[in-house]
């Protein structure tokens, strides 16, 4: 695929940045940058979602990256705009973790993408030959506020479904989850169960335990299971399961997906873990020349980002539990006009792809 959309022409003439900011659900207020490229009278538009709000702020007050002095300015393809980026020092602070370079590339690189589709007059899907389909979504959610020390139920899950009708959930388990509360969950159309077992150093962190894994997997046998973490005391339990096993944090192209423990059954993808075009586009191919099916995963995103997850979804797997909800899922208290899935396709699509309803 990468092919298709390598020698496209962009001429880039200028950077601006705007910084998005909103409370979410999880406890957490979120902050991502949109990065517009303009240029020939068109902008392309991407989203650097990197989690610690003071890379932003360094970002917005960046001089050296912004306005008709970014230093990218020129005439490219976006595979060498691409290749320029390589050597481009994007961050005027150091990131907080090495993943985010992945991020914030993403974010360059797609609004280069989205703004070479846009000066071509086309669109992804025409692009790559695609076309785009009504994406299913998944609603990811907690049950508890992580500052509540109240036990988790599935009250939201039920103010969720009375509110928008049949939903399909994404869950993070955590060990408090009881017995009781895996009981009620089976009548809810449970997709995936995030058990954030890779994760390091973080708010989210899981320690991993085989008794909470064996509760929640067992008790939940239709559900996809991400990010395990697979140590002497909890592979067993997955054991015959291993087609259940989905993977989120390791996928950063297609070495990582070699590197895993075994060969995945599905895979969660995110464009902003990959970083280029390239490696994103490289990934979806090597997956369907291998029949490992892909879901669409989010990152909180507040702005375009979040529309272009649900493009390369509509595209490549649109019938996924693809995490790609309207961002209005994310409120603390969701908006009662939100569209339920599946998400109609753009009638007029542009650049990477807007416009789903």
């Amino acid at each position: 695929m990468y092919e298709q959309v390598a020698d496209l022409s962009v001429t880039v003439e200028r950077c601006e940045f705007e910084r998005l900011e909103r409370a979410t659900s999880s406890g957490f207020d979120r902050a991502t940058t949109v990065i517009q490229l303009s240029g020939a009278g068109e902008t392309g538009r991407g989203e650097d979602v990197t989690y610690t709000s003071e890379a932003h702020d360094a970002l917005q007050n960046a001089d050296s990256l912004q306005g008709e002095s970014f230093p990218l300015a020129g005439e490219y393809t976006a595979d060498s705009f691409s290749a320029a980026l390589d050597e481009a020092d994007l961050w005027p602070e150091p990131p907080d973790e090495e993943r985010f370079r992945h991020y914030r590339r993403w974010g360059f690189e797609s609004a280069a993408l989205d703004l070479a589709l846009k000066q071509a007059e086309t669109d992804l899907g025409t692009a790559l030959g695609r076309q785009y389909d009504p994406v299913n979504f998944v609603v990811s959610t907690r049950l508890s506020n992580p500052d509540d020390d109240a036990p988790p139920t599935a009250d939201r899950l039920a103010r969720l479904c009375e509110r928008y009708g049949d939903l399909s959930f994404k869950l993070d388990p955590t060990p408090d989850w009881s017995d009781a509360l895996v009981d009620d969950l089976a009548d809810y159309d449970v997709r995936v169960l995030d058990l954030k077992g890779l994760y390091e150093g973080t708010d989210v962190d899981v320690e991993a335990d085989p008794e909470f894994y064996r509760r929640v997997v067992d008790g939940l046998p239709d559900a996809l299971v991400e990010d395990p973490d697979l140590t002497d005391a909890t592979r067993s339990v997955f054991d015959g399961q291993e087609a259940r096993v989905t993977w989120d944090v390791p996928i950063t192209g297609v070495e990582s997906i070699e590197a895993l423990p075994f060969e995945p059954a599905w895979l969660n993808m995110k464009p902003s873990r990959c970083g280029t075009v390239q490696s994103v586009l490289a990934t979806i191919d090597y997956c369907e020349q291998r029949g490992i099916d892909l879901y669409g995963g989010g990152q909180f995103e507040l702005g375009v980002g979040r529309d272009h997850i649900q493009a390369l979804a509509s595209l490549c797997y649109p019938d996924g539990p693809n995490d790609v909800a309207p961002g209005g899922y994310n409120d603390p208290d969701p908006d009662a006009e939100l569209p339920t899935s599946p998400l109609t396709p753009p009638a007029a699509p542009s650049g990477i792809g807007i416009g789903f309803q």
